[in-house]
């Protein structure tokens, strides 16, 4: 089957009326537009809350519910992608003016506590193949069984006032970090 089969949307229809937590519905049914279907990397990413600074350990589905739900972007430096390739990410709330660290939590999809169940444990460690709506309904079985968490301390990064400078070679304005004097397009070129 590939993405949005027929089939495949029937599957996860019939799964999205299993689900009868309506909050966890409603997040669901959020994601759905902004990523296209649900994946089982989607829904290890819902969550809720306030304000929050997201480091995802995989550009594979997980940071989209962080940006739907929790409006943590790329764009807005709620979000970070470390492509690590890890089923993990860490959470953070804004620190206050002044502070230079903070406390914040790892939650990783855990392989210890995956053996419980066969079908994502082989998932997970891509030892056989399944679809999303095979292992999205094993995910909502297990809910916070299979995660492992620790907190962590954080460096607060300094916010830098943004300067502008206009590139020697091309002419167009560029965001310059370390005084430099060309874009990075032009200096990619040199």
């Amino acid at each position: 089957m590939h993405k949005n089969s027929q089939l495949e949307k029937e599957t996860m229809e019939a799964i999205m009326k299993q689900i009868k937590d309506p909050k966890l519905l409603s997040q669901i049914e959020k994601v759905i537009p902004f990523h296209g279907f649900l994946t089982s990397g989607a829904l290890i990413g819902i969550r809720n809350g306030e304000r929050i600074y997201v480091t995802c350990e995989t550009k594979s589905c997980m940071p989209a519910p962080f940006q739907i739900l929790a409006g943590a972007t790329i764009g807005n430096n709620g979000l970070k992608i470390n492509n690590l390739g890890k089923m993990a990410v860490t959470i953070n709330k804004q620190a206050p003016e002044g502070v230079h660290s903070i406390k914040g939590i790892r939650i990783l999809l855990d392989p210890e506590k995956t053996k419980d169940y066969p079908k994502l444990h082989a998932w997970f460690l891509n030892t056989e193949k399944f679809h999303h709506e095979e292992i999205v309904p094993i995910l909502l079985e297990a809910g916070e069984k299979v995660y492992s968490w620790k907190f962590v301390d954080l460096e607060v990064p300094v916010h830098k006032k943004k300067r502008i400078q206009c590139c020697e070679s091309c002419g167009e304005m560029f965001i310059q970090h370390d005084n430099e004097l060309l874009c990075g397009n032009c200096t990619e070129l040199r």
